[in-house]
């Protein structure tokens, strides 16, 4: 069966960084790409990045594509969302899913049949 579980959520202040991961049970890129989503209390879930096995294939929403840095270690089947100079709006439940596309609006237009239980991330001083 398909699995994402994620880890490396926590209490950091403003400017902080916390690095999360995604571990890939039962598929790896070669069958979908990752997606990172995230939702915080009172707003609906919005896309935060992807990434692809084509090329290693990246996308970022304007909100923090100069802060966050996807990446994958193969050999764990591991994704890696490193999130640098945080602030107190990226608080939120993170979540994983696989998807079927990465690229602009990747939200919105791909399908996501399998996520994992989320991580809290709480930025406060």
């Amino acid at each position: 069966e398909v699995q994402l579980v994620e880890s490396g959520g926590g209490l950091v202040q403003p400017g902080d960084s916390l690095r999360l991961s995604c571990a890939m049970y039962g598929f790896t890129f070669n069958d979908y790409a990752v997606a990172w989503f995230r939702q915080a209390p009172g707003k609906e879930r919005e896309g935060v990045g992807c990434m692809s096995s084509s090329h290693g294939r990246t996308h970022y929403v304007d909100s923090v594509k100069d802060r966050f840095t996807l990446s994958n270690d193969d050999a764990k089947n591991t994704v890696y969302l490193q999130m640098n100079r945080l602030k107190s709006e990226d608080t939120a439940v993170y979540y994983c899913a696989a998807a079927t596309v990465c690229g602009p609006n990747f939200a919105r237009y791909g399908r996501f049949d399998y996520w994992g239980q989320g991580t809290q991330v709480t930025v406060s001083s």
